[in-house]
């Protein structure tokens, strides 16, 4: 869930930075082609079109109930939609298979659950059993992974005992092993605190400059999306209207779905 991508790259642990660079390349397209879901005669999203480059930040706006979510589940392929995706290489024009990493909402994990940060890591980047011993290798993988978000003290620790900025610290290092081509976050500061936000805006801010991939990121904080969406999408089953955080502020679809409120 944390992570969609071919199944046949799950057995492999090396290389888990070959996407990094000094600066994101740019090279790489996506396309969202007309992404429609209905469920029988209720539409929840329709005829939805992104084009997104790698580098960038795409933040996904709008009122509860429009469709964001569903939009997220669709490009994983949890549910049935129509329309496609495409993922090109612009350096020499060939279509590619997308990688896609996720940071879902919520991650329901029971209270005194014996599952050490590595168990959960371990359980998305290998098949090997992981509660009788540890494997070396992937252990220090896992804690050179976690190093990146600042986690590497976590990863002896049980995951239910976590707070919530740790989890999504967690979480993002898991979404990026290997490095996909698209990332997803769904609400990613819900029910974070002041200094684990602050932490999150930098986190993002180290992918966006040094990662050759893309983030399409659902939220409600618009002090992020001001600051760091480089594109952004007003959402209600369809797009409203797409461009600059400012474009988006002062057009008449954002008033009445957020009130006229200013931000």
């Amino acid at each position: 869930m944390l992570h969609s991508k071919d199944k046949e790259q799950k057995n492999n642990i090396k290389g888990t930075h070959d996407h990094y660079n000094d600066s994101a390349c740019g090279l790489h397209c996506i396309k969202i082609n007309d992404i429609s879901v209905s469920v029988g005669e209720h539409t929840i999203i329709e005829n939805v079109n992104l084009h997104i480059h790698c580098g960038k930040v795409t933040a996904i706006i709008g009122r509860n109930g429009a469709g964001k979510t569903t939009l997220i589940r669709a490009i994983l392929g949890e549910i049935k939609h129509s329309g496609y995706i495409e993922f090109m290489d612009l350096k020499d024009k060939t279509m590619k298979d997308l990688m896609i990493g996720y940071v879902p909402q919520y991650v329901n994990i029971e209270k005194n659950t014996p599952m050490s940060v590595y168990d959960l890591f371990a359980g998305y980047v290998t098949n090997s059993p992981v509660f009788f011993k540890k494997n070396k290798k992937v252990y220090e993988m896992i804690k050179e992974q976690l190093s990146i978000f600042d986690a590497s003290d976590l990863i002896d620790k049980r995951a239910c005992d976590l707070s919530g900025g740790e989890l999504q610290r967690v979480l993002l290092a898991i979404a990026i092993t290997p490095v996909p081509n698209l990332l997803l976050l769904d609400e990613p500061v819900s029910g974070i605190d002041r200094n684990g936000m602050e932490l999150f805006y930098k986190n993002i801010q180290t992918l966006k400059e040094n990662y050759d991939l893309a983030m399409i990121v659902i939220s409600h904080d618009f002090e992020f999306v001001r600051e760091y969406a480089d594109h952004v999408i007003l959402l209600d089953k369809t797009i409203l209207k797409e461009g600059s955080f400012e474009e988006i502020r002062q057009c008449d679809d954002f008033k009445k779905v957020f009130g006229g409120r200013l931000y």
